[in-house]
């Protein structure tokens, strides 16, 4: 059997988990000394509603190698194949723990470890993609391959919300953070690189997203593989991306997420965005 294993930066609920059949191991989050596994001992409200009270922003932590090494383990004396799919090595150390875990175990050959260079839905529709090619009967080292080709073609184009944990995590400046909430400013971020960038900015969620549409007519969307949309505690303003982008992406298999605690801790609420694979 070939498992497919992520990290919690997925953003794939219980649900989808059990539903396509992959392993989620949760990356961990910290607000002053009480420390939280991401998705497990935290749900998603109960992480926005501790961040909009938060003086300063939560830690997050990346998983042990150990951790990675007692499940590849587990599947290896079971005789599986297994492969990995992980947060952007750029972002976190949770994929490099991942490699160093290969090489604790016997039967390294049998693990195949992919960088997404992405995160949150962007990540998890990169799983969703493997649990489809697993399930067409492709080989581990074929989905790997497919996975690795794939990470560069990924788009995911956001809208964020607030510029307030932008700030909180240094990432601007308090005084660009004053003008561009007096102004209503929208920032707009991409993954480039294997890290999150600032590529534009607009003046309201709709014309953000015309924003986007625009950057869309550049690369446009493969419609035979999936689209995915997520929000960081903000279904309505998903539901207007969605509807806003439908015409776009018609007749592509669309996902949706909700953006958990690790990546929540620098988006903030009220983001949501687009993530598609671009045309070859």
């Amino acid at each position: 059997m070939i498992r497919i294993i992520t990290d919690s930066t997925s953003d794939l609920s219980p649900q989808r988990r059990e539903a396509i059949g992959v392993d989620v191991i949760p990356l961990s989050v910290q607000f002053g000394q009480e420390i939280f596994r991401d998705g497990v001992d935290i749900t998603n409200a109960e992480f926005y509603d501790r961040l909009s009270k938060a003086e300063a922003l939560p830690t997050t932590s990346q998983i042990n190698p150990e951790v990675f090494a007692d499940l590849f383990r587990k599947y290896l004396d079971q005789g599986d194949e297994i492969v990995g799919i992980f947060i952007s090595g750029a972002m976190s150390g949770t994929c490099q723990s991942a490699l160093i875990a290969r090489d604790m175990v016997d039967g390294e050959d049998r693990i195949h470890i992919v960088d997404s260079r992405t995160v949150t839905f962007a990540l998890g529709l990169l799983v969703e993609v493997a649990a489809t090619l697993r399930d067409q009967g492709l080989s581990a080292g074929e989905i790997a391959a497919r996975l690795e080709a794939l990470t560069g073609r990924v788009r995911l184009l956001a809208v964020v919300n607030t510029l307030k944990y932008l700030k909180m995590g240094g990432r601007i400046s308090t005084a660009t953070a004053v003008v561009g909430g007096l102004l209503g400013i929208s920032p707009i971020i991409t993954i480039e690189n294997g890290l999150v960038e600032g590529i534009g900015k607009a003046r309201g969620r709709k014309a953000a997203f015309q924003w986007i549409a625009k950057r869309m007519e550049k690369e446009a969307p493969d419609l035979s593989l999936p689209v995915g949309f997520g929000h960081s505690n903000a279904p309505e303003a998903m539901a207007e991306c969605q509807a806003f982008f439908a015409d776009a992406i018609a007749g592509a298999t669309v996902f949706t997420s909700d953006i958990g605690s690790v990546v929540g801790t620098h988006a903030g609420p009220g983001a949501t965005g687009i993530v598609y694979f671009r045309a070859e």
